[in-house]
C-alpha cells in the first residue's frame, strides 16, 4: 500500500470517527428540517469547531454538511472539463472515419518514433511495431487533437487508478486502460448510434451477459466499477479465444465472429495488420486508434502534455449503502455539494434518483470528507428526502426494464423533439439512427429508437393534460426572438413558429402567446 493510499484510509477513519464523536444536539425532528445557506449558518454558529452544524433556531433544526474548504478547492476550468465531457463524438468519429494520409509533423521525426515504439513494444504484450499507417495516426492526433487529448489526460487522473486496480486483479495488461478512451472518451454516459453505453460501451445484451442490469432508474453499464469488472471478464474471454491481445481488441469492437471471418478471408493470417482490410471499417481504425492513444499517453511529457494530478482522486472518494430512496438533488442540498459533482461520481442513476430495491444494494459514492457527516445525520437526511418526495404531485416512474431498441410508429401531432424527449435521446440521434435528412415525419412512419430511459406507464390524467398544455404554448418574454424560442423546443424551427402563429415578420411583443407545436 502506498503512502497516498495509507493517508486517505487514515483520513476516512478520522472523518467517520470524528463525526461520531461530535456532540449531538436534541434529536432532530423530520418535520422541522430546513436546509439553509451555509454562509448564514456560519454567521450563526461561527464559534463551532465542527462544520457539521446541528443547532436549534426557534422551532427549526438547521442541518448543513459542509466541505473541508482547504481540502476541496478545485480548479473551476478543470471541473468544467471533468463534468461536461463532450469528447465522445470527436473520438468516435476519429475511429470510424480514420484516414492514413501522410501528416507533416516535424516535432516527431520518424526515427524518434521508431525508437519509442520499439521501447513500448518491449514492455507491453500488444504489437506496437512501427508502420507508416500508425505513424500517420499518431501524427494526426498530435497535430489536430492536442486540446481534446489534454482534457482526456485530466479525466484519466480520476479513472485510471480505478481501471488499473481491476485490470491487475483479473490479470489483464494495464495498458488496456487506454481502451476506455477509444471506446467512450472516458464518458460513463456515452451512448453510440447503435445503443452501446458507458465507459466500456456495452450493448444491452452483452451487458446482461456479464451481469450489468438496466432498469428505469439504474443503468449499470454506466457504473464505472461494475462496467470495468464486466469489461475485464469479456476481454479475458476474447483473449482465450484468439490468444492475441490485438485480436481481442478487434473482437471487442466488432464481435468475435467478424474477427474469425477476417482470419479465414486472409488465408489464416493472425497478425492484426494483415487482417485489417478484411475487418469492418470501424474496426480497421480501432486498433490503430488504441495504439496511437497508448503511445501519446506513455510519452505525454515528451510531447508537452503535463498533468498536475487529480483534483478528485479516486482514492479520495468512498461509498455507502443507501437505506432509503433519495435523489441526487436532495443529497446535493444537504451536503452542500455541486449536483454536477454528484452526477459525475454516480453516473449510473439515470433519473437522478437512487431507489431501494429488494435483494439489491444501492451504492452512493461521495468525497471522503462527506461520508462520516452523511452517516452521522442520515436519519434526518432520509426523513428530509421522504418529505420532499411526498410533495411531488406526479407519481415516480415505475420500475421498468429498458429495451435496447424499439420501433416507434409516428402518430398525429408527433415531431422529432417530442419523441426525443419521451425516450431521453436527442433529435440528432433519432435522425442518425433512421437516416433522416430533415425533421419531417409522416403519420404511420416507423422509427428505430434506442431509448435512454423508459416512459412510465402511470400518469395521472391531470398531470398529462397540464404537461401537454404547457408544451403547446409559450409566453414571449423581453429579449426573446423567434430563433431563441425555437431553440427551447427541439425539432421546432423558426418557420414552424411563423406558420403555426400566422406571423409574417420577426417582431414579437412580451406577453404574446405562441403555439410551439403543430397540435
Amino acid at each position: 500500500m502506498t503512502f497516498k493510499q495509507t493517508f486517505f484510509l487514515f483520513l476516512i477513519s478520522c472523518t467517520t470517527l470524528h463525526a461520531q464523536e461530535t456532540p449531538q444536539t436534541e434529536a432532530i425532528q423530520p418535520q422541522h428540517i430546513q436546509i439553509v445557506d451555509s454562509i448564514k449558518v456560519q454567521k450563526i454558529s461561527s464559534d463551532l469547531p465542527e462544520k457539521v452544524v446541528a443547532t436549534q433556531l426557534k422551532d427549526t433544526t438547521v442541518i448543513v454538511l459542509e466541505d473541508m474548504a482547504n481540502a476541496r478547492k478545485y480548479d473551476s476550468i478543470w471541473l468544467k472539463q471533468l463534468y461536461n465531457n463532450d469528447l465522445f463524438e470527436e473520438v468516435y468519429g476519429s475511429v470510424t472515419n480514420a484516414t492514413y494520409d501522410v501528416v507533416p509533423y516535424e516535432e516527431l521525426p520518424t526515427e524518434v518514433l521508431k525508437q519509442r515504439l520499439e521501447a513500448l513494444n518491449a514492455r507491453t504484450p500488444f504489437n506496437v511495431e512501427y508502420n507508416p499507417s500508425l505513424e500517420n495516426v499518431i501524427r494526426g492526433y498530435l497535430k489536430n487533437r492536442r486540446q481534446s487529448l489534454g482534457k482526456l489526460m485530466a479525466l484519466s487522473d480520476y479513472y485510471f487508478p480505478m481501471f488499473e486496480q481491476e485490470l491487475d486483479k483479473q490479470g489483464l495488461p494495464l495498458e488496456m486502460k487506454y481502451l476506455a478512451i477509444v471506446e467512450s472518451a472516458l464518458n460513463p454516459r456515452a451512448r453510440s448510434r447503435v445503443g452501446a453505453t458507458g465507459l466500456w460501451q456495452f450493448m444491452f445484451a452483452t451487458g446482461k451477459m456479464f451481469g450489468l442490469d438496466v432498469n428505469s432508474y439504474v443503468d449499470q453499464r454506466s457504473d464505472p466499477i461494475l462496467a470495468t469488472e464486466a469489461a475485464c471478464k469479456y476481454l479475458n474471454s476474447l483473449y482465450k479465444s484468439f490468444n492475441d491481445w490485438d485480436l481481442a481488441l478487434a473482437a471487442y469492437n466488432s464481435g468475435p465472429g467478424n474477427v474469425s471471418k477476417a482470419i479465414r478471408r486472409s488465408g489464416g493470417r493472425t497478425n492484426y495488420w494483415n487482417l485489417r482490410t478484411h475487418l469492418p471499417r470501424e474496426t480497421a481504425g480501432y486498433v490503430p486508434a488504441f495504439l496511437a492513444t497508448m503511445y501519446i499517453f506513455e510519452y505525454a511529457e515528451e510531447h508537452g502534455f503535463k498533468s498536475h494530478g487529480p483534483r478528485i482522486p479516486y482514492i479520495a472518494t468512498d461509498t455507502i449503502h443507501v437505506k432509503k430512496q433519495i435523489s441526487l438533488d436532495q443529497i446535493a442540498t444537504v451536503a452542500s455539494l455541486d449536483k454536477a459533482e454528484l452526477e459525475f461520481l454516480n453516473p449510473s442513476y439515470k433519473l437522478g434518483i437512487i431507489p431501494v430495491l429488494e435483494n439489491e444494494t444501492m451504492i452512493l459514492r461521495l468525497p471522503v470528507d462527506i461520508i462520516g457527516k452523511f452517516v452521522a445525520n442520515e436519519s434526518a437526511i432520509y426523513a428530509y428526502a421522504e418529505k420532499e418526495f411526498n410533495k411531488k404531485e406526479k407519481p415516480l416512474p415505475e420500475l421498468l426494464v429498458s429495451k435496447d431498441q424499439i420501433r416507434y410508429r409516428v402518430r398525429s401531432g408527433d415531431f422529432l423533439g417530442k419523441i426525443a424527449e419521451k425516450y431521453g435521446v436527442s433529435v440528432s440521434q433519432i435522425k442518425r439512427w433512421n437516416g433522416l435528412r430533415s425533421n419531417r415525419l409522416k403519420i404511420g412512419q416507423r422509427l428505430t429508437i434506442h431509448p435512454r430511459k423508459p416512459v412510465a406507464t402511470t400518469k395521472s390524467k391531470s398531470s398529462t393534460t397540464s404537461s401537454s398544455s404547457a408544451k403547446a404554448s409559450y409566453t414571449v418574454r423581453s429579449g426573446d426572438s423567434l430563433w431563441s424560442i425555437s431553440k427551447k423546443f427541439p425539432g421546432v424551427t423558426v418557420q414552424n413558429l411563423k406558420n403555426w402563429n400566422d406571423i409574417s415578420g420577426n417582431k414579437l411583443k412580451p406577453g404574446m402567446k405562441l403555439k410551439v407545436s403543430k397540435s
